[in-house]
């Protein structure tokens, strides 16, 4: 039977961080008057609210994927703000019934690892997606899979913005509605989720799988001791 770890006590850290929770949001248009863009600004403002420290990702500039280096500029920005955060915000239009490229391409510049280190693993993920048309969930629930490849802990609630043209004033505020108060509740779960897990990311994320020695390791542990 494999070691068993501490399944318990290991939820309670035994400190607890005291800076603000950092949020790095991701928005998928280029256009001058972009929707998810607008939307992404409307949650940052409401992250800072509640107390978040915030980065938003300008994707203008950022090359397609495997087109150019890890080290380009844009490339290593991004980069440095997926480790730098504690929590992520993707927002996206809904594009013939996906995602758009400009959203996919800034999650495929995020690698699974980074030497010894994985960027995303275990920290919080919030997916909202924004639509010209009637409400629709498809970028949504590409989002979840893509968190999950990730290893994201995506929250449960999520935010899909029907009409977005009729939602958003001359200013680019979001006017009051449902769908205003979807996002108040999205960024509020956040951070419930992120300031709960942050701590214990490591622990939560944790494999046995990855613990596990592989049978040559194994046998030469074994044989050393038999010596």
């Amino acid at each position: 039977m494999p070691e068993t770890p501490n399944l318990v006590d290991a939820l309670v850290p035994a400190r607890r961080s005291s800076h603000a929770p950092r949020i790095l949001i991701l928005y998928g248009s280029l256009r001058e008057r972009s929707y998810s863009r607008l939307a992404a600004e409307e949650a940052a403002r409401i992250l800072e609210r509640f107390g978040a420290e915030i980065r938003v990702f300008d994707p203008r500039d950022l090359p397609l994927p495997d087109s150019v280096e890890a080290d380009h500029p844009k490339v290593a920005e991004l980069r440095a703000l997926v480790e730098w955060c504690e929590g992520m915000v993707w927002s996206s239009p809904e594009r013939h019934g996906a995602m758009t490229a400009i959203m996919k391409a800034q999650i495929d510049w995020i690698p699974l690892s980074l030497g010894s280190v994985r960027p995303t693993q275990g920290k919080t993920l919030a997916v909202m997606q924004v639509s010209g048309g009637s409400q629709s969930f498809n970028t949504v629930n590409q989002l979840r899979v893509l968190g999950r490849w990730m290893r994201l802990l995506t929250i449960p609630n999520q935010s899909s913005i029907a009409r977005a043209w009729a939602e958003f004033d001359e200013a680019g505020r979001m006017k009051p509605s449902p769908y205003y108060d979807r996002i108040v509740d999205v960024m509020e779960e956040l951070m419930k989720f992120t300031l709960l897990t942050r701590d214990i990311r490591g622990h939560l994320a944790d494999r046995y799988s990855e613990r596990k020695e592989s049978h040559a390791e194994l046998s030469t542990r074994v044989n050393l001791k038999t010596l």
